[in-house]
């Protein structure tokens, strides 16, 4: 009689089948009620892993045999950061604040002739002007209440920035004991195969930054030609925004086009039409060529699989979603062309 094997593991029942059912269920509520929290935890990791690279560099950076950053890295970027934004504040918003106050004392006496103005656009003569003046002077008269009543939500807003500011920082800091922890859940046979794989991915998407660099730049220096073409007010402050604020993919052009055209239609209605047809046809351009071209040559991503995920990110996590949907595109892509993608043995 042959002898019965010892068993090498633990034997599946229909009791713990259910046992892990049940805490799989339980976990996905749990998720679900902290998705808020998970998603600023995964949005902070991500920017972590993608400035990790200037991090290095910065501390790398030695005149002769002095370093002079070395350990110090993150605290010279975050000085580096808070000068030029100082900066920026220092030279661009004074003209701002000051012409804002200077309209909003003279909007009584502007806005017949900004009427006048209006009526002289084409299909705009049926418009009722005496309706739209009213409405405009609700408008100015109800901002100070909308303002006081949005405090709420630009505090809370404010407050996951600055949330998650503080774990980006956290993360470039001891990132590395957390991503040995995370590994040490796999068995060990497993391990090296998914360090080895999340490697490859943290090398494509710390590149993700040069090529979304590439993309403010592009579109700051072109912003501020046509500003100065149309010889728009703000011209440097407006083109350094514009740059700035297209790391956002969908919402940053959205607040851009809306600040350039305000700002146009202070002056005159053909500045309107000469900024509108510039981001329609910028808007294109990028969407169709440069934002497949470089991104795929930073990260290797198809152009589609790049829209793709722009839209994907947008629509789940808003605009947080839509600053990491490329950086998580790249993960998702490394691991499902390791473990899903069946090769050729050749």
């Amino acid at each position: 009689m042959t002898p019965t094997p010892p068993s090498s593991g633990p034997v599946r029942t229909l009791r713990s089948d259910i046992v892990f059912a049940f805490a799989l269920a339980l976990g996905c509520y749990v998720a679900w009620l902290l998705r808020e929290v998970l998603v600023l935890l995964y949005v902070s990791a991500l920017f972590a892993v993608v400035l990790s690279p200037v991090v290095r560099a910065t501390a790398q950076f030695h005149i002769g045999r002095w370093q002079p950053f070395k350990g110090s890295a993150i605290l010279f970027l975050l000085l580096v950061a808070a000068a030029a934004a100082t900066a920026f504040g220092f030279l661009a918003l004074p003209p701002v604040i000051e012409d804002l106050q200077q309209f909003g004392a003279e909007m009584p006496a502007r806005l017949p002739p900004l009427m006048d103005k209006l009526r002289q656009v084409p299909f705009a003569a049926h418009l009722n002007t005496v309706e739209i003046s009213a409405r405009l002077q609700d408008f100015a008269s109800q901002g100070a209440t909308y303002l006081l009543f949005s405090i709420k939500n630009w505090a809370a807003r404010l407050f996951d920035l600055i949330t998650g500011f503080i774990l980006t920082v956290y993360f470039i800091l001891e990132g590395d004991h957390a991503y040995a922890w995370f590994l040490s859940f796999f068995p060990p046979n497993s391990r090296d195969r998914l360090d080895k794989t999340l490697q490859r991915a943290n090398f494509r998407m710390g590149k993700w930054l040069l090529g979304q660099g590439s993309l403010m730049l592009i579109l700051g220096l072109i912003s501020t030609m046509v500003y100065q073409l149309f010889h728009i007010r703000y011209a440097y402050a407006l083109g350094v925004l514009t740059g700035l604020l297209n790391i956002i993919p969908v919402m940053g052009a959205a607040v851009c086009i809306a600040l350039a055209l305000l700002v146009a239609a202070i002056d005159s209605w053909s500045r309107v039409i000469g900024v509108a047809v510039f981001y329609v046809i910028y808007v294109q351009v990028e969407n169709s060529y440069l934002v497949p071209r470089i991104m795929r040559s930073a990260v290797n991503l198809p152009g589609l699989a790049v829209l793709v995920a722009l839209l994907l990110g947008a629509a789940l996590g808003g605009v947080a979603g839509a600053m990491v949907s490329v950086p998580t595109a790249v993960l998702v892509s490394v691991l499902l062309d390791e473990y899903l993608v069946q090769k050729s043995p050749a």
